[in-house]
């Protein structure tokens, strides 16, 4: 069962508690209320068929990324619009939808990948639609359970602390999957939604307020991207269980029959991969 005494508000801030908080949501989130007749809007709100994607300079994408980015090309033929933001497009629609404060908390964003971190918390906030990063790849038509109903999709993962690596995701729904040495959250790729979701703006609302804070070099994880996101869900999954609401969200079981992850891209060797960000100073 999902036991809420040890989360106290304001618990999500703890890694720790956070990760133990998921860990339950992904073995226990069925123990939500059903959702009734009365509460059938939180199901039935349409979610738009947007592809949203992000390539900071969109004259210089990488061959091989470009290979990624047209997999999705078919999607257009089922009725799909596509919005592909770069720095600059990111900036003027941060700037007409948000205003100056959003604005200035996405120029603080000082890595390509935190810029696309936040962006498209805006832009899903604001208009709803579906996600995904420029290194995947569509795989067959199992995109289409995305789109059957109104919730929040999100992605669930757990990080191996001892072996230094992801455990595969089959693994990550048993229930005898020891706790010990693993962080479970949830990815920031793909997000899924109708507009206005109160974990996308849970989200957008942190990752702004420490980007506007004082931290000269935000770490990107926590701050704009999973670390973040999963903050505000279990946050919010809290709230719901506490009210004795049905879930708004669902966590995905076979994302990576939906798409897969390129990781063999040439620019993940150099200053473009996020993960190169701090080794060379940026």
């Amino acid at each position: 069962m999902l036991k809420l005494d040890a989360y106290a508000q304001g618990f999500e801030e703890d890694e720790h508690l956070r990760s133990a908080f998921t860990r339950n949501l992904i073995l226990h989130l069925s123990d939500y209320p059903a959702t009734s007749s009365s509460d059938r809007s939180i199901q039935s709100v349409g979610m738009p068929r947007t592809l949203i994607r992000y390539w900071h300079d969109p004259h210089d994408v990488p061959d091989d990324v470009r290979v990624c980015l047209t997999s999705w090309d078919r999607l257009r033929d089922e009725g799909f619009e596509f919005r592909t933001f770069s720095d600059a497009s990111a900036a003027a629609y941060i700037a007409e939808r948000y205003g100056a404060q959003h604005l200035k908390a996405f120029a603080r964003c000082r890595h390509p990948a935190m810029r696309s971190d936040y962006l498209r918390l805006c832009f899903v906030l604001a208009e709803g639609g579906f996600y995904v990063d420029a290194d995947d790849v569509l795989l067959g038509d199992g995109w289409k359970t995305i789109f059957l109903n109104g919730a929040l999709k999100l992605q669930p993962l757990c990080y191996d602390i001892f072996s230094n690596g992801m455990v595969p995701a089959a693994e990550i729904w048993r229930h005898d999957l020891p706790a010990e040495g693993r962080i479970f959250y949830v990815n920031n790729d793909p997000i899924a939604a109708p507009a206005g979701h109160s974990v996308l703006r849970r989200a957008l609302e942190r990752a702004t307020e420490k980007l506007l804070g004082n931290d000269p070099r935000p770490e990107i994880q926590a701050t704009t991207g999973p670390g973040n996101l999963t903050a505000a869900l279990v946050a919010h999954a809290r709230d719901l269980a506490l009210a004795g609401m049905p879930a708004d969200f669902e966590l995905l079981h076979d994302w990576e029959a939906i798409a897969e992850t390129r990781w063999d891209l040439t620019y993940r060797g150099d200053a473009r991969n996020w993960r190169n960000m701090d080794a060379l100073g940026i």
